[in-house]
């Protein structure tokens, strides 16, 4: 039987992608992910994460990363309810790596607070028969969902690394890393508008823009 992993990285970033990864084991081979050590993405040191990412690609039997712009969210967001659509836009996504993937089994950790529900919205978009199990925390539970959420991760944090490489220190590109909100600040102080790589229908993106403009009127 062959068993699919499918997890993602980057969904409450403020800057940079939204990277869902999935990884294809047989059933009997599951044993080496515990073996190797690998567990969820957050619990790991970044070059932990490096290590595992190459062996989990070298013994997988199938791996697939899909990489969703900030400007192809912003357009999903934008289209209605921020959580709503992103659930979906999600589900959609892993739908596509299972796909590919092909598996019997496919775990998922679940992105909607209604794990059937979202799973669900991953079965009416692959047109095969599969079981999906969704569920909350799937990333802890499953070393198979953990060695995708390390391929998610490893691959967010290279996208992340050439922006900081480009534009310079932009933190992590979440909204509680106080370097994001200063990062943002200075951009839009400065330009007057974001850049591509910037989520711009997000709430800390909005607020900060609302701020600059506020305070230019001022000054007009």
């Amino acid at each position: 039987m062959r068993i699919a992993g499918v997890d993602e990285a980057g969904r409450g970033s403020a800057i940079g992608p939204l990277v869902i990864a999935g990884v294809l084991f047989k059933k009997e081979n599951l044993s080496i992910l515990q073996t190797l050590g690998v567990r969820d993405s957050k619990l790991l040191s970044s070059s932990r994460r490096e290590q595992l990412f190459y062996e989990i690609k070298n013994i997988a039997l199938k791996s697939h990363v899909i990489i969703l712009s900030p400007l192809e969210i912003d357009k999903v967001v934008n289209a209605g309810r921020k959580l709503h659509k992103l659930n979906r836009l999600e589900a959609q996504i892993m739908a596509k790596v299972i796909e590919v993937l092909r598996p019997e089994v496919a775990y998922v950790d679940a992105a909607d607070v209604l794990a059937d529900r979202f799973k669900e919205h991953i079965a009416e978009n692959i047109p095969f028969k599969v079981k999906i199990i969704s569920e909350h925390k799937a990333d802890i539970k499953y070393p198979i969902v953990s060695a995708a959420s390390i391929i998610a991760k490893v691959e967010r944090d290279k996208a992340v690394s050439e922006l900081q490489e480009k534009y310079g220190n932009l933190g992590s590109g979440y909204p509680a890393d106080q370097k994001t909100i200063d990062f943002l600040k200075k951009w839009i102080n400065r330009y007057e508008t974001y850049p591509d790589f910037v989520r711009k229908s997000w709430k800390t993106a909005k607020r900060l823009k609302n701020e600059a403009d506020t305070k230019q009127t001022k000054l007009t």
